[in-house]
């Protein structure tokens, strides 16, 4: 039999609840902050932006599995960031399953900051370089786009 293919959330910051709030907050900080040792401030003021969107998978256990946020930015285009997977949830192709939701229900140009060692597979789901290579918060990244 078949398993049914993972349910994919989709909400505004307004729609969701405290406790969805806060295992989503988690996540992200388990790995950014704390598996790659990595303090910033998390919690930069984006989340609750009217534009934002919180898109996660949630695995058997109920929580999120992976999730990335999706803002509005100012010049039209729209930015994913936080992308993120909880370490057992690895290799099974679920941030790629979330960003080709997103390029299926987001209009325009696409824009984000690559940490550099998965350039090439940002690369693969058609996003191109826009930029050099900087550091931010001590880890390399690449501006990268992807246009509709």
């Amino acid at each position: 039999m078949a398993t049914a293919p993972p349910t994919i959330h989709d909400r505004r910051f307004a729609e969701l609840d405290a406790a969805t709030l806060h295992d989503l907050l988690r996540l992200r900080i388990d790995v950014f902050v704390v598996e790659q040792a990595c303090p910033y401030p998390e919690l930069d003021g984006r989340d609750p932006e009217p534009g934002t969107r919180h898109v996660w998978l949630d695995g058997p256990d109920g929580l999120p599995a992976a999730a990335l946020r999706v803002l509005a930015e100012p010049d039209g285009s729209f930015r994913v960031g936080r992308v993120v997977t909880r370490p057992e949830a690895r290799g099974h192709g679920l941030a790629g399953v979330l960003l080709s939701h997103v390029h299926d229900t987001t209009p325009g140009r696409i824009v984000l900051d690559a940490q550099s060692y998965l350039v090439p597979w940002y690369a693969s789901l058609g996003y191109e370089p826009t930029g050099d290579e900087f550091l931010e918060d001590g880890i390399p990244h690449v501006p990268m786009a992807r246009d509709a």
